[in-house]
């Protein structure tokens, strides 16, 4: 009878009950009353749907770090206010439809910080989308050419929270301006959705497509030797060999 109820539970995918249910039948375990077992086989089912609903979440996000709040180093030099991030934890914020700006110098950390504040409000059962800006502006300029801009656009307004990383690194109209300019509307999204198969879609590797008529060609973008990028001389918490 035992094995027809897992084999029943399968079906019905109760995942957390079977497990739950199987270890209930170890000789090791607790004797349960009627009343606790139900609670136990309940509470196991509802933990599980929750932990999978948070990675199909996190999952989502593409988060840039695996990051949580727990991590984020409150050294005295790095003169973060503890009390003000610990606030961001509740994610009232979102709730509250206020926005967090966060600044500072490269390598300070603001990417790890707000991978975590995403990671958190995931875990609270928030939707969360995490883009580098210039990508993000890159792939919504591609979309208007193969149709798929208002689908983008529906996607992006269904999440609770957005992320924009490295916002403002670059003009936004960087990609229109010059690069429309020199090479034409046609050349300059053929470049783009070149780029982001590559997954490089920013305005140096967009730019460099054209220079070299990759987007005219059939090679692979990646199998263009590029020069290898500048190493600032600073204190970085991620370290040198973030830029290589």
């Amino acid at each position: 009878m035992n094995t027809q109820t897992l084999e029943q539970m399968k079906q019905l995918r109760l995942h957390g009950m079977i497990r739950a249910f199987s270890s209930s039948l170890s000789p090791q375990s607790v004797d349960y009353t009627n009343d606790e077992l139900i609670a136990y086989l309940i509470q196991s089912e509802w933990d599980d749907r929750q932990n999978r609903k948070v990675e199909r979440l996190t999952k989502t996000a593409r988060f840039r770090y695996s990051a949580v709040m727990e991590n984020i180093d409150y050294t005295h030099d790095r003169n973060i206010d503890r009390n003000q991030i610990q606030r961001f934890a509740t994610c009232d914020f979102i709730t509250q439809k206020d926005n967090i700006l966060i600044t500072g110098s490269t390598g300070a950390g603001k990417s790890y910080m707000a991978s975590a504040i995403g990671h958190q409000a995931c875990s609270l059962g928030f939707k969360t989308m995490y883009f580098n800006t210039s990508k993000l502006f890159t792939m919504l300029k591609t979309s208007k050419a193969d149709g798929s801009y208002l689908k983008q656009v529906n996607k992006i307004e269904k999440q609770d929270l957005l992320i924009l990383d490295d916002f403002g690194l670059k003009g936004l109209d960087n990609i229109n301006i010059q690069l429309h300019k020199g090479y034409g509307s046609k050349r300059l999204d053929n470049a783009c959705k070149r780029a982001l198969d590559a997954d490089a879609a920013t305005y140096r590797h967009i730019k460099n497509i054209l220079k070299n008529n990759l987007d005219k060609s059939s090679l692979f973008y990646q199998d263009l030797e590029e020069d290898k990028a500048h190493i600032p001389k600073h204190e970085n918490i991620r370290g040198a060999s973030y830029y290589k």
